[in-house]
């Protein structure tokens, strides 16, 4: 754990949070500055920076996770429409340096817009891009 990371200060309980699941590898609670009712950050409870770094079999304790939280949203809370986001380094707005996920539950005009310009003259590189990403897996 990092003594001065925010979601290592909370599974210490050195930090107030609304916990609404925990185990011995995961705690998941509400997100003081939430974009919609339910936003619930999922982390696990060792430190690991982001995508880059945590091992496999703690990615996928995660993930089931938040699975279990988005089932149990539907059941008690009628949400049907969820956003799952993780974000890896600064330039991608990685906040908080401790791999999270963020459970977001959607609905119709919620104003919650995610999107990206396409760029399509992007697909000329396409080729080359193949070639170097399929050679490292």
């Amino acid at each position: 754990m990092s003594s001065d990371c925010i979601f290592c200060q909370i599974i210490r309980k050195k930090i107030n949070s609304w916990t609404i699941y925990e185990d011995e590898k995961t705690q998941a609670f509400f997100d003081v500055n939430p974009a919609s009712q339910g936003h619930v950050l999922v982390i696990p409870k060792k430190h690991f920076k982001n995508i880059y770094d945590i091992p496999q079999d703690e990615l996928a304790h995660l993930i089931k996770v938040v699975q279990k939280i988005a089932l149990s949203y539907r059941q008690s809370l009628g949400v049907n429409n969820v956003q799952i986001l993780h974000s890896a380094g600064k330039y991608a707005q990685q906040e908080v340096p401790h791999f999270h996920f963020h459970l977001i539950p959607r609905k119709e005009k919620d104003g919650l817009n995610l999107s990206y310009p396409a760029h399509s003259e992007l697909q000329e590189k396409f080729d080359q891009l193949l070639e170097k990403v399929k050679q490292e897996l």
